[in-house]
């Protein structure tokens, strides 16, 4: 019998379909995963903001996460939203029970107004108790900032990502979609090979971005599970969601920031 490339999102809802639990789903399937869920807070948002945010309950996070592990099993996982540190805690219990392997963390914790998503105690669990366990984490630049402590410039984006691998000694992958450059330069420090890597491409002019950090994560926890190594599979992830978001600019959805075209390899009107 054939087996599937397990991939398990713990993440938010989005109602509108372009970020959260629904944006794994799509871009774990269009990169050849089988997609499992547990969901930490459910949003009614659509392409012009959040509304409204209800968190679900620790036992009943705990419990999706247990349903899926005890009997399908992950390869992989991806973490999102998490909106507090009993959450955080929570998460990181079954984990360690279960001793995942191939964990991607997208610390979201500020939304794109800079607004904070996660108080202080919050985060200080993320650091502490969270990170320590992730094989790589995918910061975009506001959300690196938080974890270093200090702004970072254009320029610097290749000794910031070492900088924050150094200090909580887990790989990241620096999200440079926050610069206005012309080309974007996404930074891989490789925390065990102490490898750099660099994927440059070009800024695709467009405010059809909802989901990016949500897609890349998934795709890279996809291929991690499918046995590629770190470099190869962030390489094969940036390419996806770089093609995502070109073929997504050509669409309206809503009247404010649409999401990527998470299956432009697919024949479309």
């Amino acid at each position: 019998m054939k087996t599937y490339n397990k991939i398990l999102s713990i993440a938010g809802s989005d109602s509108g379909g372009g970020a959260g639990i629904q944006a794994d789903i799509k871009s774990i399937s269009a990169n050849g995963g089988y997609a499992s869920t547990a969901i930490t807070a459910i949003t009614a948002q659509n392409t012009l903001g959040v509304n409204s945010i209800f968190p679900v309950s620790i036992p009943t996070i705990k419990d999706q996460i247990e349903s899926v592990l005890s009997d399908i099993g992950a390869d992989a996982i991806k973490i999102g939203m998490l909106h507090s540190s009993a959450v955080i805690l929570a998460v990181v219990e079954v984990l360690e029970k279960y001793n995942c392997k191939n964990i991607v963390l997208d610390p979201v914790m500020v939304a794109t107004s800079g607004d904070l998503l996660l108080q202080e105690e919050a985060m200080e669990s993320l650091k502490k108790f969270l990170i320590p366990k992730v094989k790589v984490i995918t910061p975009n630049i506001p959300e690196a900032e938080l974890l270093l402590g200090s702004k970072i410039k254009f320029n610097e984006m290749r000794k910031s990502a070492t900088l924050l691998a150094e200090k909580y000694k887990v790989s990241v992958i620096l999200k440079a979609g926050h610069l206005d450059n012309e080309i974007l330069q996404d930074v891989l420090y490789n925390f065990k090979s102490k490898k750099v890597s660099e994927f440059k491409n070009p800024k695709i002019k467009t405010k059809n971005t909802h989901g990016t950090g949500c897609s890349l994560s998934s795709a890279v926890a996809t291929y991690l599970g499918n046995g590629d190594t770190l470099e190869v599979a962030t390489e094969k992830s940036i390419n996806y969601v770089h093609e995502a978001i070109k073929a997504g600019a050509k669409y309206q959805l809503g009247e404010g920031n649409a999401p990527i075209h998470h299956f432009y390899k697919q024949k479309t009107k």
